[in-house]
């Protein structure tokens, strides 16, 4: 009997000194991750004003990266600048040195900074990279509120109040807005980190279906759901068999409608079914849909 308790005692004393190790050791990372990214931030170069007022050279930092494409030479990752602005209808928001939208993303932590996009996600939403050692431009954006995060990859990201910054794959002229709401989860970044005209991206609600990205969509030309119609599904952007027909559609998501072909011209986010689309002002309107 005695053994038997000196033995679970000795059993729970070990559990407990792993378990306090366990802990002890996801502090360290997460402590060193942060003093990682401080240091890595004290190696930058911060100059108020643009790329431009700066006489940065030619063909390097933003203005080397091709439109939707990541940065991924190391010219292009030897300056970025965020700038205070308005593009589309978001004011304000944070644009690079090229005029290309920046964006945040809702399954990233600010506090600790922290990317959850990685992969095809980080082909699709090419993440703002600079190098050790680089520069930042501020312009309208205040240098407290700028930062870098340490990605799984090694490459230094910028944080705008925390939030990992992004461009849009799909983004293909300064000003473009086409990812704003995608999925809802995705949304321009204002100079101090918070979601660019969220409020008015918020999606329009249908019959509260499940607001996670919708993969598929049904259009009908007739509201009510009625005949004929037809079915749209993968991922990213559809441009629709009859165009400017439909008046009502069925969705288990939430998704992003387009008023012109290839996910341009006027947009807005659904959720949902909706049975007429009049009420969100895209009756016989849908040209190209937003899927995943």
């Amino acid at each position: 009997m005695i053994r038997n308790r000196i033995a679970a005692i000795a059993a729970t004393t070990a559990a407990a000194a792993l378990l306090l190790t366990a802990c002890n050791g996801a502090d360290n990372a997460a402590s060193a991750a942060k003093e990682g990214a401080g240091l890595a931030l004290q190696s930058l170069n911060f100059d108020s004003g643009t790329a431009k007022q700066n006489n940065a050279a030619p063909g390097t930092g933003d203005w080397a990266t091709s439109p939707g494409k990541p940065a991924s030479k190391p010219v292009a990752k030897k300056w970025v600048q965020l700038s205070a602005s308005q593009a589309g209808d978001l004011n304000p928001v944070v644009v690079n040195g090229a005029g290309f939208t920046l964006y945040r993303f809702d399954k990233d932590t600010a506090d600790p900074s922290k990317s959850n996009c990685s992969g095809e996600c980080a082909t699709t939403w090419p993440p703002v990279l600079v190098a050790p050692g680089g520069k930042i431009f501020i312009d309208g954006v205040n240098k407290s509120d700028v930062g870098v995060v340490k990605r799984d990859d090694g490459n230094l990201q910028v944080t705008v109040g925390g939030w990992p910054v992004y461009r849009f794959s799909k983004d293909l002229k300064p000003g473009d807005t086409n990812g704003q709401g995608v999925g809802g989860t995705w949304f321009g970044v204002t100079p101090d980190g918070q979601k660019a005209g969220a409020a008015a991206e918020q999606p329009e609600q249908g019959d509260g279906s499940s607001a996670a990205p919708a993969t598929s969509v049904t259009l009908s030309d007739e509201i009510n759901f009625g005949d004929p119609s037809e079915g749209l599904a993968g991922a990213g952007c559809q441009n629709v068999g009859r165009d400017d027909a439909a008046s009502s559609l069925q969705a288990s998501g939430s998704l992003k409608i387009w008023s012109e072909k290839d996910c341009k011209g006027e947009s807005k986010v659904v959720q949902g079914n909706i049975a007429d689309l009049a009420t969100v002002g895209f009756d016989d309107t849908i040209s190209s849909v937003f899927l995943g």
